[in-house]
């Protein structure tokens, strides 16, 4: 009776080698991608983040403000400022949003008091925002990311005075 010997070959030793290999490196090419896309993803969102919240929050304010004509663009300390009024049990105040410094910001004021912008309560980072009254109770906000990609947005007042 003979037994069968057996004959390893250098390729029995090369080809798993090479397998994991080939493995190994497709895995690190994936993890690579995903990495990559993941990352613009992100900057994509954080971008629509500042230029669509800062808008959302500013035409909230002014439905939140809309009564008998009380919203207008007014210029303060060479800053345009929106400026919402309001009467709180018979005192008039002004709430005025605004770009300063990179960062949107929010006063609200008695209108006896002294005003000053440095005194605005920080909203949120923008990179660019500007407002203009581009008709009769007609605004234009826009706000722009710091890749430069602009968001715009145009509110109407609906009460009128």
């Amino acid at each position: 009776m003979k037994f069968a010997t057996s004959h390893k070959h250098m390729i029995d030793l090369v080809f798993p080698i090479a397998v994991f290999f080939v493995f190994a490196a497709s895995s690190l090419a994936v993890l690579m991608l995903s990495a990559r896309l993941y990352r613009l993803q992100t900057e994509k969102a954080d971008n629509n983040y500042t230029t669509r919240t800062s808008l959302a929050y500013v035409n909230e304010k002014i439905r939140q403000h809309d009564e008998n004509g009380g919203i207008f663009i007014r210029t303060i300390e060479e800053q345009n400022c929106l400026a919402l009024e309001s009467n709180i049990d018979g005192v008039p105040y002004t709430t005025y949003i605004y770009a300063d410094e990179g960062m949107l910001k929010e006063l609200f004021i008695r209108n006896d008091a002294t005003l000053r912008l440095k005194d605005g309560r920080d909203i949120m980072e923008v990179n660019d925002f500007t407002m203009e009254e581009i008709g009769a109770n007609l605004f234009r906000f826009t706000s722009a990311d710091k890749n430069g990609n602009t968001s715009v947005l145009i509110a109407t007042e609906r009460s009128m005075p």
